[in-house]
């Protein structure tokens, strides 16, 4: 039982450090030749949107919703393949030897 809960302590320590991994990963995605630009991290958060103000047109924001989405929708993809990357490079480091991860794409 000591063995078990020890086992669950250390997982839990090697989940934060792969939300601190995660974290610092970051992905910039451009839609509409740069026009937008959306970054998001690892945990799949945005951290910043630049909208390039020559494009804002009150008469026209149907273009530019669909540019955000767009932006966030690909910076979200590129942000989990980056952070997948970084996860199976730092691997050794942050998983306990024997564990399969396999089912989960690393």
């Amino acid at each position: 039982m000591i063995n078990m809960l020890k086992q669950v302590a250390d997982m839990k320590n090697h989940l934060g450090k792969v939300r601190e991994i995660m974290q610092r990963v970051t992905a910039t995605a451009e839609v509409g030749g740069g026009m937008v630009k959306v970054t998001a991290n690892g945990n799949q958060r945005i951290i910043k949107i630049e909208v390039d103000p020559e494009i804002i047109d009150a008469n026209d924001m149907e273009m530019l919703t669909d540019l955000v989405v767009a932006g966030v929708n690909k910076a979200l993809d590129e942000a989990a393949e980056a952070g997948q990357n970084e996860l199976r490079n730092q691997a050794d480091s942050i998983i306990p030897k024997g564990m399969d991860l396999s089912k989960f794409g690393l």
